[in-house]
C-alpha cells in the first residue's frame, strides 16, 4: 500500500475511533438522549445528502429499509444507549464483535465454511469481551456494554442482508440510510421520553448543549459519515479486503487512546488483557478470506457510521 493510501486509512481510523469517544462525551456533557441523538445525526446526514438521494433509487426499497433498520436505526440506537452507560474505551473494543458476528451469520445464512483458524478467532474475540466486561468479584457486567454487543449483532444482520440487494455507491447508501432511519428513531425517542415535551424537548436539550455539542454532531456527520466512509470506500476500490480489514483494527486502538486522553478513562490490566485477546481474535478472522461475503468484516464500518 502506498504511503499516501496508508496515511488516509490511518486518518480514517483515527476519525472513527475519535467519534466513539466524542459521542460518549456528548452524553456525559448534555441532556440529549441517545435515541434522539441518533435520529438527529441521521436526519442531518439525509439533509446534507438530499441533492443525491433520488439520483439512484434502489430497486427494492423494502429490503433496503430492513437493512437501514439493522445497520442504521437499531444499530445506532443500541450503540448510543451503550455509550451513554459504558466507558468509551470498552465500547470501542466490544464494538468489534461485529466481525465475528458477521462471520457466524455468514455460516448460518450464506453457507460460509469456517475452519479452525477463524473458529479460534471467534472464540478469542468473545473471550476477550468476557474478560473486559465481567467483574470476577461479583460477576456483574457493565450494563451499557450489553447494548453495544446488541448493536454489533444487528449491524452484522444488516451486513448479511446487503448480500440480497444490488450494490450501491456508499454515498447513495448513506443518503438512503439517513432518510430511512431518522423517522423511526424520532418515534422511538418520543415513546421513550414521553410525548409531553417529547421530540421538541429533546431538540431544545440539544440546542442548550452549546457550541461544543453542535460541533461534535457536525464532526459525526461530515468527519465520520461523509469523509470517513467516503474515503474508505475509495480505498476499497484500490486495495484488497485482506489488506484493509486487519488495518482497520487501528480504530479501537485510537478509541482507547482518546478515551484516556479526552475522558480520563482508566485502563486496567484486566481491560488490557481482554482488549488484546479480543482484538487478536478479530485480527485472525479479518486475515482469513470470507468466500461468501468478502466485505463482511468491514461492511458495517463502511455503511453504518462507526
Amino acid at each position: 500500500m502506498p504511503i499516501r493510501d496508508f496515511g488516509l486509512l490511518f486518518l480514517v481510523c483515527m476519525v472513527w475511533g475519535l467519534n466513539v469517544i466524542v459521542t460518549r462525551w456528548v452524553f456525559l456533557n448534555s441532556d440529549v438522549q441517545p435515541v434522539f441523538y441518533a435520529a438527529l445525526r441521521f436526519g442531518l446526514i439525509a439533509l446534507v445528502l438530499l441533492p443525491i438521494l433520488f439520483r439512484r433509487v434502489p430497486k427494492n426499497l423494502g429490503k433496503l429499509f430492513l437493512i437501514a433498520t439493522c445497520m442504521g436505526s437499531a444499530h445506532f440506537a443500541l450503540l448510543f444507549i451503550g455509550l451513554a452507560n459504558a466507558s468509551g474505551s470498552a465500547a470501542a473494543v466490544v464494538g468489534q464483535l461485529g466481525v465475528p458476528f458477521t462471520t457466524i451469520l455468514s455460516v448460518i445464512f450464506l453457507s460460509e465454511k469456517v475452519r479452525w483458524r477463524r473458529g479460534l478467532g471467534i472464540v478469542l474475540a468473545f473471550l476477550g469481551v468476557i474478560i473486559i466486561t465481567i467483574d470476577p468479584g461479583n460477576f456483574n457486567m457493565e450494563v451499557g456494554l450489553f447494548f453495544v454487543i446488541g448493536s454489533a449483532f444487528v449491524g452484522a444482520m444488516g451486513a448479511i442482508m446487503m448480500k440480497q440487494i444490488t450494490p450501491m455507491p456508499a454515498i447513495h447508501m448513506q443518503a438512503w440510510m439517513g432518510a430511512m432511519s431518522c423517522l423511526p428513531l424520532l418515534v422511538v425517542s418520543a415513546l421513550l421520553n414521553g410525548f409531553e415535551g417529547g421530540v421538541t424537548g429533546q431538540f431544545q436539550a440539544f440546542i442548550d448543549g452549546g457550541l461544543l455539542i453542535w460541533l461534535a454532531t457536525l464532526f459525526a456527520v461530515f468527519g465520520v459519515s461523509i469523509f470517513g466512509h467516503g474515503s474508505f470506500y475509495w480505498l476499497i476500490t484500490r486495495h484488497e479486503m485482506t489488506l484493509l480489514s486487519p488495518l482497520t483494527l487501528m480504530t479501537p486502538i485510537w478509541g482507547v487512546a482518546f478515551g484516556v486522553l479526552i475522558l480520563g478513562e482508566t485502563i486496567t490490566v484486566k481491560f488490557l488483557i481482554g482488549g488484546v485477546v479480543s482484538l487478536l481474535g478479530v485480527l485472525i478472522i479479518a486475515l482469513r478470506p470470507n468466500s461468501k461475503f468478502p466485505l463482511a468484516s468491514v461492511a458495517k464500518k463502511l455503511l453504518s457510521g462507526t
